[in-house]
């Protein structure tokens, strides 16, 4: 190997990679070009240069750069990376031997330097004091949240000489610089000076307060950036340079003349914007951790550090004791996220909470500049309001860029540079100054780029959104870019024809999904005193799709009847715009109110229209939902001739796929009417032939993933025609295929109409009960009423089966009030006989006969035949367990008429219930011979869910009976 080198005046120089490593100036260069490289990272090369190629260990390496100081592995790790990063395409020269060290290959030879001095100014100053360690701002109170940007920050201390703070203002900046440095100077033995520029409003005062802090003289000509450097010389010393952003250039000129002369300074700066410098690293100071939602539970609120800081500043400020109402959570959850987080935000509020209380704090934050006022006396009067805190970055604005970042402020959802350009109404030609302002508004930390979003997008956190807003107000200009906003989500959601249209495409849909905040936005403006209806209107139909891609029936509901109200007679938007508002309404309504006369009234004016217009997928879509309005109701007389117009009507569609959607509205009315073969011929055909189309029309047209509503449906004609495995098998297959999707109604009906009913009835009662919260968990999520009823009642007969009979019957109770009140009766005449089985045994015999009756009449008149079998077997069992003269005959009777009804249905799960009934009464009064035949000629025709509950009984009755 070459040279040892021990001349710091000479330069190392590797011939065969151009890599040349200046001692003097301290400096790493390649083919003749400086590479930006830390001042412990330089040292640590220099370390490995001398050992001329020999491998150094970390103990050695950690020895000759820290004496006598800790450094744990990872701070070494840092400087190793960032040795490798410098190297670029020559980072094979740095080699790791694994555990133990590293060393540098090359073979590097010196030659003297006589050319590294520099020209520029020569004069120096001496410091008129030592320098030595000063005492650095001690804080009164805790630093809350920062302990891993706390340790992050020493780490990049020790790799890089220029670290600098970034953030929005009151983000805690000042004061995790502080801390930082406190600790670092602490542990290491550093000197330190502060230099506080916040009050300093002539940039050329910058190299003087930077003189003053040191201990210098700062007077005369002779002082400038490179003079204070020098004096600073060669020791080691941490320079903090607060608050740079408004004499930004003024700063970075002192650091960087700092870093070229003055080898064993680093710097710490902090400033809303980067200075921008050679070697300078960017560490942005985020905002505290918020909570993700209000009903977390108290101990999971307290794991988020705005929670922390909240607290710990309510109770310093006498509003909060040491026992916290845990109903007080939400209230502080919803403080900390509406505040972004921004910990000086967090402790005005707190501070407000102590004189206002928590709810008062919460109502009046759409007000939060007037209501967060009154910081700390000894606070810079930037950081004693919250307004004043933006009030300074704005200042600092061009007038460009102020005009900019007002126009942002309609964008709640973020935006792209095309959105941009459009409510800023600048032209395509003027795009990259656009793109100028708007990376110098993140640079002065008033935006943010969201890495997190597909694809990535600018955003505005909440506060500076609603500051931006007041200025857009005071600008005269928020109506013309609410317009703007408006007429640009008008353009991104229509089809490419730029027509006006309702094209229900489920990939745009959903590629549309962020921009939802945006579109509301829009909206609000539009229905507003000041808004124009007719833009309304025309985005209203254009976000259908979004809604329903996203599930968010309510609010379709709610914009659309705010757009329909908002229609006077004179609004000329023509009869097809009417189809598109019904159409939508009506779809939303059948799925969130259950409003059952309202809902028809609307789906029935949308056919005519569509009808008269002779639009068959319109005409398909109010067919579909007035068939699932009849069908919901109960109504499957009704519901069956209308499943055939829609097979009609799907004759003359332009898409084949239609036609299996109407043969599965057939297959699901055959089911519920009792015809279990025809309702199963239906339904494989669909599972062996439906291919969904691939732009998602169905989903978005029917509500619904047909082959998930197909393959739930068959998996109960399954379960009832006695395949209870493969019963199983198919209800999980749809819950797999649905949460897959994503699309929550999908779910919500194989939860209700397979898993959890299966479940149930085969025995398997903690799997129906995960179903059922699952279920019900979602209706309230989504505000689903018809299925968060139908959960209920499930539920409820989940309770009754488990013996808390009294509290399964109340919430079956109230959940059919619920669905007698929205006009619905669907599936009432199971329900009904599941609540006669509780009265029964809590001994109402009386009232659950009279229930059991009215089920079975119920289902009669609406042809709701299905479970007619079941409910003449549990009228049985009830006659039985009365004991009235004539009981036994009347219930053999019974269950003589269930097993008729079961076998005509084809419904063996059925027939096996009723057999095992009277084979157990026939029994029980020593008459074996027929009942016990009866039910092991039933028993024996089944092949598999022998371990389910009903078999194990039946099996078990044959045994002791002596029949198996």
């Amino acid at each position: 190997m070459g040279n040892e080198v021990n001349d710091h005046r000479e330069g190392i120089v590797s011939s065969s990679t151009r890599w040349e490593l200046d001692l003097k100036g301290r400096e790493l260069r390649h083919g003749g070009v400086p590479v930006p490289l830390g001042s412990r990272a330089f040292e640590v090369v220099e370390v490995l240069v001398r050992s001329a190629g020999a491998m150094v260990t970390k103990g050695e390496l950690m020895d000759r750069i820290w004496p006598g100081a800790f450094v744990n592995d990872n701070t070494l790790q840092v400087h190793i990376s960032a040795i490798r990063k410098a190297l670029g395409a020559d980072r094979g020269l740095l080699k790791t031997a694994s555990g133990r060290g590293y060393r540098l290959l090359g073979d590097w030879t010196t030659r003297s330097e006589q050319s590294m001095s520099e020209s520029v100014e020569t004069e120096t100053l001496s410091p008129a004091i030592p320098l030595v360690a000063r005492a650095l701002p001690v804080a009164g109170t805790e630093l809350i949240g920062r302990a891993n940007d706390m340790q992050r920050l020493s780490e990049l201390l020790s790799a890089y000489r220029v670290v600098t703070l970034t953030g929005p203002g009151g983000i805690g900046k000042t004061r995790l610089a502080m801390e930082v440095a406190h600790q670092f100077c602490q542990r290491n033995g550093h000197d330190c000076a502060v230099v506080e520029l916040v009050s300093l409003s002539d940039p050329s005062l910058v190299i003087s307060a930077f003189a003053s802090a040191l201990g210098l003289p700062h007077g005369g000509d002779s002082v400038s950036p490179v003079t204070v450097a020098r004096a600073i010389g060669e020791r080691t010393l941490l320079l903090v340079l607060d608050n740079c952003e408004h004499v930004v250039e003024a700063a970075a000129q002192l650091a960087e003349a700092v870093v070229h002369n003055c080898p064993y300074a680093t710097l710490l700066t902090t400033s809303r914007e980067l200075l921008r410098i050679d070697g300078e690293f960017a560490f942005h100071v985020r905002a505290l951790d918020v909570p993700a939602r209000e009903s977390l539970a108290p101990n999971e609120m307290l794991d988020h550090s705005a929670v922390q800081l909240f607290i710990a500043r309510s109770k310093a400020s006498g509003g909060m004791g040491d026992e916290i109402n845990p109903s007080e959570f939400a209230d502080i959850a919803t403080i900390c996220k509406r505040l972004d987080g921004i910990p000086l935000a967090i402790e005005l509020a707190a501070a407000r909470a102590a004189t206002l209380g928590l709810s008062e704090v919460v109502r009046r934050l759409d007000d939060r500049f007037t209501l967060l006022t009154s910081g700390r006396r000894t606070a810079l009067p930037r950081h004693q309001t919250l307004r004043a805190t933006l009030d300074w970055s704005y200042d600092l604005l061009s007038e460009r860029e102020r005009a900019l970042f007002r126009s942002l402020a309609v964008f709640a959802a973020g935006f792209t540079l095309e959105a941009a350009v459009a409510v800023a109404d600048r032209s395509a030609v003027n795009q990259r100054i656009a793109v100028d302002d708007i990376a110098s508004l993140v640079g002065k930390s008033l935006i943010y780029l969201d890495r997190t979003s597909a694809p990535e997008r600018w955003r505005l956190l909440e506060t500076t959104r609603v500051y931006a807003l007041e200025r857009l107000r005071e600008s005269g200009e928020f109506d013309i870019k609410f317009r703007r906003l408006a007429e640009f989500c008008v353009k991104l959601l229509s089809a490419s024809d730029d027509r006006l249209t309702a094209r229900l495409d489920a990939e745009r849909g959903s590629r549309m999904a962020p921009e939802i905040n945006n579109i509301r936005a829009a909206l609000d403006w539009a229905f507003s005193p000041q808004g124009d209806v007719a833009i309304g209107t025309q985005l209203t139909i254009c976000g259908i799709p979004v809604w329903l891609a996203m599930s968010l029936l309510v609010e379709c509901r709610e914009r659309v009847e705010r757009a329909l109200n908002a229609l006077t007679p004179d609004t000329e938007l023509g009869p097809r715009v009417t189809l598109q508002l019904h159409a939508a309404l009506g779809i939303s309504l059948l799925s969130t109110t259950g409003l059952q006369r309202e809902t028809k009234l609307v789906l029935s004016k949308t056919l005519a229209i569509a009808t008269e217009l002779d639009d068959p997928n319109y005409q398909l879509q109010a067919l579909w939902a007035l068939w699932t309005c009849c069908f919901n109701n109960g109504e499957n007389l009704t519901a069956e001739p209308i499943a055939q117009r829609f097979l009609q009507v799907a004759r003359r569609a332009a898409n084949p796929a239609d036609m299996f959607v109407g043969e599965r509205l057939l297959g699901v009315t055959m089911h519920y009417r009792g015809r279990q073969v025809e309702a199963r011929q239906h339904l494989e055909h669909v599972l062996a032939n439906y291919i969904a189309p691939g732009d998602g029309q169905h989903v978005l047209r029917f509500h619904y993933h047909q082959d998930i509503l197909a393959r739930a449906m068959f998996a109960r004609v399954l379960w009832l025609q006695g395949y209870a495995d493969q019963a199983l098998r198919h209800a999980e297959a749809s819950i797999d295929d649905a949460q897959t999707s994503g699309h929550v109604l999908s779910l919500c009906y194989a939860l209700a109409e397979a898993l959890c009913p299966i479940a149930l009835m085969t025995g398997n009662l903690s799997s129906a009960m995960q179903a059922v919260t699952m279920l019900t968990g979602l209706a309230s999520k989504y505000h689903l009423d018809f299925w968060g009823n139908w959960g209920r009642c499930l539920e409820g007969n989940l309770l009754i089966e488990g013996g808390d009979t009294t509290r399964g019957m109340e919430i079956i109770r109230s959940s059919l009030n619920s669905f007698r009140s929205a006009g619905w009766s669907m599936r009432f005449p199971i329900f009904l006989g599941v609540l006669a089985t509780g009265l029964a045994k809590t001994g109402q015999l009386a009232t659950a006969l009279g229930m059991i009756d009215e089920g079975l009449g119920r289902a009669e008149s609406n042809g709701e035949m299905w479970c007619f079998a079941e409910l003449v077997r549990t009228k049985g069992e009830i006659i039985l367990q009365s004991g009235t003269p004539g009981a036994i005959a009347a219930a053999a009777g019974s269950f003589q008429a269930a097993i008729g009804h079961a076998r005509n249905q084809g419904a063996l799960f059925w027939e096996l219930r009723a057999a095992t009934s009277l084979a157990r009464l026939q029994y029980a009064g020593t008459s074996t011979d027929d009942a016990v035949v009866a039910l092991r000629a039933v028993y024996e025709r089944f092949t598999e869910g022998f371990d389910t509950v009903d078999l194990i009984t039946a099996r078990s009755l044959l045994e002791e009976a002596g029949a198996i």
